[in-house]
């Protein structure tokens, strides 16, 4: 491993509440870092099926790939997340093939998919860590120090602010009360079977 690149390993595939797609976050091996990579559904479940040693009736896609490595007697050495332009990740599969080292573009999630069932590691970029990586704890501390930073409003405010739209609401609403209580006594007979 070069000092450019920084370990990970898959620490978690969660979905998003927001658009059922799917994030796989990469853990950083010697830190407590993370990656957040969002992914498509089908390749989130290809992971999760390898991560947990699903046995499948025939190869999925993934399978296919790694078996067409081994059949041409290539070997997976690693696979890498190298770049991130444009909000797009891109990955690399390393692998030798007769001796020599050869690198094939990507997508990162079918680098991962390779990876989980090849055994091999996965190496991201130290640039793209740098810029895409999250601490969780440092970055609710600064969440934190945000909110204290911006002048806020007193609460009684807030408060009183929210409840004059139901002050609002109730004062167009004109409910004779003798009329509210026949209302109730007459939905009480319909109900009981009684009567």
């Amino acid at each position: 491993m070069t000092d450019d690149m920084v370990e990970v390993v898959i620490d978690s595939i969660r979905v998003s509440l927001m658009s059922q797609q799917r994030i796989v976050i990469l853990r950083e091996v010697d830190d407590e870092r993370y990656l957040p990579i969002w992914i498509g559904v089908y390749e989130a479940e290809a992971i999760t099926i390898s991560l947990q040693e699903v046995e499948v009736a025939r190869p999925l896609t993934h399978d296919l790939l790694r078996n067409v490595f081994s059949a041409l007697n290539a070997h997976i050495l690693r696979v890498e997340v190298s770049a991130l332009r444009d909000d797009t990740f891109y990955g690399n599969i390393i692998a030798e093939v007769d001796g020599h080292t050869i690198s094939i573009d990507s997508r990162p999630s079918d680098a991962l998919n390779l990876a989980v069932r090849a055994h091999v590691p996965i190496l991201v970029s130290r640039s793209v860590m740098d810029s895409a990586g999250v601490i969780p704890e440092r970055d609710l501390q600064e969440e934190a120090k945000d909110k204290t930073a911006q002048k806020a409003t007193p609460e009684v405010e807030i408060a009183e602010d929210r409840l004059s739209v139901f002050e609002d609401f109730l004062e167009k609403l004109d409910i004779d009360e003798n009329e509210a209580d026949d209302q109730e006594k007459g939905d009480q007979g319909e109900s009981d079977p009684k009567k």
